[in-house]
Formats: structure tokens, sequence, C-alpha cells
């Protein structure tokens, strides 16, 4: 698949499958913006982009436990003349745990996380794709949606709305060319695992 010429955005993409996903990208041609919280994973993580092909890649900070950072950092990147075209919402978590045992703050933390900030990235990029005539949103959720996994409760509840809300999206922007699609990763070789 080439992607010269493309840009992307991939979030939660300090590491694992996010870091993986940006480091294809960039070895297929594309332009890259990196999306994560820690500042000095992002700079190490750019660099790692930087000998794979000659687009220049950047990054943002947000932290998807604050939606509106997410919204601002979003607002401000588009303002700034900036228009990826394709979309990688990742993040990793929440916490394991059964589900009789977690807190209602568990569930509001992670749907913020999963569904909201998704939600606030596509808002933006949409008139962005619906102008290029056309878009990529990749969902990065979790086998977990097809059949839950024990010990991830608030994971499994959450990632089948994120499920759901993509089916929607796709739905309702297929018209525009813009594409919407699930990944359903089973256990991988993270830092997590």
């Amino acid at each position: 698949m080439e992607l010269t010429g493309k840009h992307a955005r991939v979030c939660g993409s300090s590491q694992g499958i996010g870091l993986a996903t940006a480091k294809l990208m960039a070895e297929r041609g594309a332009k890259v913006t990196l999306v994560g919280r820690n500042e000095i994973k992002m700079i190490a993580a750019l660099r790692s982009l930087s000998s794979l092909n000659e687009a220049e890649h950047d990054f943002i900070i947000a932290d998807f436990s604050e939606p509106q950072t997410v919204k601002n950092a979003i607002d401000d990147y588009i303002n700034c003349g900036n228009v990826p075209t394709i979309l990688v919402n990742n993040t990793g978590g929440p916490k394991g745990g059964l589900i009789i045992d977690a807190d209602i703050s568990e569930f509001t933390s992670t749907f913020n996380q999963h569904l909201v900030c998704n939600h606030i990235l596509v808002q933006a990029l949409f008139p962005v794709m619906k102008k290029a005539g056309e878009g990529s949103i990749i969902n990065v959720i979790s086998t977990s949606v097809k059949q839950p996994l024990n010990g991830l409760g608030v994971s499994n509840t959450i990632r089948g709305a994120v499920a759901n809300w993509s089916k929607t999206l796709a739905n309702e922007l297929g018209q525009f060319n813009i594409r919407v699609n699930n990944v359903l990763p089973g256990a991988t070789g993270t830092s997590r695992l």
C-alpha cells in the first residue's frame, strides 16, 4: 500500500501498537503526526520515524484523559493549515479487573478516553476529509467486542460502545468517500502485556 503524499494522524503513538502503526505508515511514504501525552516519549518516537522517509513528521501533545485539551490541540493543529486525511484512533488501557468491582469513575474516564476523544477528533477532521473527497478513520479496539475477555470488564464495555459508534460513522460518512474501519487486535507483545 502506497501512502506517499498522504498525511496520517496516529494516536497513542509513543509506544506499542500506535508506534508500530506510525512506523509502517512512514515506511509507506506518509507524513505522520504522532499524538500522545508524554513529550519525551513523543520526541523519541519522532526520531524513529525520521529515517523512514523524507516527510516532515511531527507530533502533538494531548492527554486523552482531558477531552478539552484534545479538542484544543486538534483545533490549533488544523488552524495552522495541517490537513490529515487518515486518522488512527488508538488508546491504551484501561486497567483490568472484574466489572462488578469497577468504580463508576473508571467507566466515565474510559468512556472519555476511548469514545469522547475519538469523536472530538472525527468531528474536527471530517470537514477536512470531506473537502479532500477522501478519508480513512481506523479505530484500534479489541477482540473483546466479539467475545468479552475475562478480567477486562470496563474495557469490554467501552470498546463495545466504540465499535458501534464506528459502525454508525461508517454508515454516515461512506457517502463522502470516507472509510471507517475497526481493527480488533488480540494479545499483542507490547509493554502492557
